[in-house]
């Protein structure tokens, strides 16, 4: 039985955004626990632990608020109305701003946009500090719709690949389908940083750093030092190592094992780093490391570090755990060339991302690479160490139970304090988004919600024992347009899911795109047929499934309930499942039929039912008037397995499967580009879109 939070406790949670319920349906409310609430609380850096403690301080949070003049964070949407903030000022009160740009105003009249500061001097003599965010109203409406391709990077193999794909091969796939296929985007997994360590966890979205890029995506002969090692024979039997594990890949069906890929390109990039850099190499890895200053300084520190003592910084002597210790300093000196070493691979890394985006807009792509955003990170790894200052101690995100999970999630990834983001001016998040625009046409944010909220869940307590925690998302999506204008991207917010009321009327009033899944789209709110094309929304990004789900080929056979049912997933029993799922595509097929979208399917006369199937369910996609059309890369050759397999471990292959064509045979980049049945595939998006 919950405990009774009680109304102190419940007055102070409010003050500080811990949310004491919530409401997984609109007919259903839940309680959060005390317990839950106490110890977000406490995370927060408030001590609710005792009637007494919860009672001081609530009086003190009271008192801070009410003698307070301005929040640490103040937003202005340019061209609209001043914040709130400042417009409760006492009369009389002078401001003074100082902005990005080096001017200093006194008053808020056309102020550029960036994030400025602003000191506000009241009558009485108080002052206030503020970060003032000015964005623009929204992010302008992408010019036309345009379709393109899905691919989850390691999974795309060329011949030329070290035994997963590489940003060689992304580059390849961005010049192939923007001049061949007319793309206008492809969109990848999260290339961040993963932590270091066999078995490393060759999940993308669990990464030991989003701000910086994994050097395992390089292609070793792109990089220009390459060609002037002095020992070629070494480079020469790495390569021909990489070779056999390619083959093992694609011709002996062995899973991608990132970690031998790392082992060989780790080798052949420490060759590589012994070249000295050219003149104007030198001078453009200088302006990295300047331009990158402390945030590369402490990557590349706890990469040094990691090599000596392990990956998770938990574990490092009590000394090294800080990152701006004595001990953390002396040790940078002692290893200063392998963290020189991975500064350097940073750049490499960075350099080849733009050069792929470069591609793809040479191409002919309006968009060209989207990236993707994980929600969080490692709790051993770069960022968490180095932003510890901003992170929750002793909490994960996740999610509560519902419908598709009775257990709810925990994702193992301490979440941002609110609190110190808004006294920084959300500094490390205004330094990852604007790293990430760098090099992306636009961005998928992962769980987009969190912009808003976040599930917190105490270490040690089950998914079930979490509670919300509020974010400012006025100055979370302020940013993020701010920092995607500047660079002319796109955002699509994957708001998949249970999603708190409000949010996506927020994020289409500020220009971001949703993510529309066919399976998904049906009348909720009537008699739950699926939707109409007419009826969907047009700002999004659609698609008939994500990594995270179903082939579209194994859908439509139903093969995916087999696969749950081989590696006993199922709550229910097999035949109430295949039941539920052949009623489910039969009600898709009986619409595509309806509207003649099975007929005239390209391909000829030897295309299956399966391919028909397949090309008239994006031949249906092209009917809604949703602004992005993305196509799986797998689905173009039949592909039956999903890259992950959520609610699995070590029982499913997950983020270790090359693309496979219908009988489960890798396929390579150069046989894609080959393949008749993608080409009668994308030939129906070039026809129809």
């Amino acid at each position: 039985m919950t405990e009774p939070l009680g109304e102190d406790l419940t007055r102070l949670a409010a003050l500080h955004g811990v949310a004491v319920s919530f409401r997984p349906s609109p007919d259903r409310t839940v309680t959060a626990s005390a317990a839950a609430v106490t110890r977000a609380l406490a995370a927060l850096g408030v001590d609710a632990g005792t009637p007494e403690a919860t009672r001081a301080a609530l009086a003190d949070r009271e008192r801070e608020l009410a003698g307070r003049l301005l929040p640490p964070t103040v937003v202005r949407w340019s061209g609209g109305d001043g914040p709130d903030a400042l417009a409760d000022l006492p009369e009389g009160t002078r401001l003074l701003i100082e902005t990005e740009q080096g001017e200093t105003r006194a008053s808020l009249g056309q102020l550029p946009p960036g994030v400025h500061t602003v000191t506000a001097t009241a009558p009485d003599g108080r002052t206030a500090r503020a970060h003032l965010v000015v964005a623009p109203p929204r992010l302008p409406t992408p010019a036309g719709r345009s379709y393109g391709i899905l691919v989850q990077l390691y999974s795309l193999l060329s011949h030329r690949s070290w035994g997963m794909g590489d940003l060689g091969d992304l580059a390849e796939l961005a010049g192939w389908a923007g001049r061949a296929l007319g793309a206008g985007f492809v969109q990848v997994n999260p290339l961040h940083a993963a932590v270091p360590g066999a078995p490393t966890d060759p999940s993308p979205y669990r990464p030991s750093s989003r701000r910086f890029p994994d050097p395992v995506h390089l292609r070793i002969e792109d990089v220009p030092e390459f060609a002037y090692v002095t020992d070629p024979g070494r480079l020469r039997g790495l390569r021909e190592r990489a070779a056999r594990l390619r083959e093992t890949v694609l011709g002996k069906g062995a899973l991608i094992d990132r970690d031998a890929v790392w082992e060989l390109k780790r080798e052949a990039l420490e060759l590589i780093a012994a070249v000295p850099l050219g003149p104007g190499r030198r001078a453009a890895y200088c302006d990295f490391l300047a331009r990158e200053g402390q945030s590369l300084e402490d990557h590349a520190t706890w990469c040094a570090l990691a090599e000596v003592h392990g990956s998770d910084w938990h574990r490092w002597p009590e000394g090294l755990r800080d990152p701006r210790s004595t001990e953390t300093a002396h040790a940078r000196l002692e290893l200063m060339e392998r963290v020189d070493l991975h500064s350097r691979l940073a750049w490499l890394t960075d350099t080849q991302l733009t050069a792929a985006q470069r591609t793809a807009r040479e191409a002919g792509m309006p968009l060209g690479i989207v990236h993707d955003l994980a929600v969080g990170v490692h709790p051993g790894g770069a960022d968490a160490w180095a932003q510890q200052d901003h992170l929750a101690t002793g909490m994960s995100v996740g999610a509560p139970p519902d419908a598709f999970n009775a257990r709810g999630q925990d994702w193992g990834l301490p979440p941002w304090r609110p609190d110190r983001l808004a006294e920084s001016g959300y500094a490390p998040y205004r330094r990852l988004l604007r790293a990430l625009f760098r090099y992306a046409g636009a961005l998928r944010i992962d769980h987009v919600m969190g912009l808003f909220r976040l599930w917190w869940v105490p270490q040690g307590e089950p998914p079930t024992e979490g509670t919300y925690v509020r974010y400012d998302a006025e100055a979370m999506l302020a940013l993020l347009v701010l920092e995607a204008s500047r660079a002319g991207a796109v955002v699509i917010g994957e708001d998949l899911g249970t999603v708190e009321p409000g949010v996506r009327e927020a994020l289409r009033e500020r220009g971001v795109l949703g993510t529309s899944v066919l399976w998904f789209e049906r009348d909720w709110d009537g008699d739950g047929r699926p939707l109409a094309p007419d009826a969907w929304r047009a700002d999004c990004l659609a698609t008939a499934t994500t990594h995270d789900l179903p082939s579209t080929a194994a859908r439509l056979t139903g093969e995916h309930v087999e696969l749950r049912d081989r590696l006993d997933l199922l709550n229910r029993p097999v035949e109430e499942e295949r039941a539920e799922a052949a009623a489910d595509t039969g009600e898709w097929l009986d619409l595509l039929s309806r509207l003649d979208l099975l007929q005239g399917t390209g391909g000829g006369a030897d295309t299956s039912s399966e391919e028909a199937e397949i090309q008239a369910v994006h031949r249906f996609l092209l009917r809604t008037s949703a602004r992005m059309i993305g196509v799986w890369l797998p689905d173009t050759v039949g592909d039956r397995r999903p890259q992950n397999l959520p609610g699995t471990w070590d029982q499913y292959p997950n983020w270790r499967l090359p693309i496979a064509d219908a009988e489960g045979r890798p396929v390579t980049l150069e046989e894609l580009a080959a393949s008749p049945r993608l080409h009668a595939l994308m030939e129906v998006l070039r026809e129809e879109g």
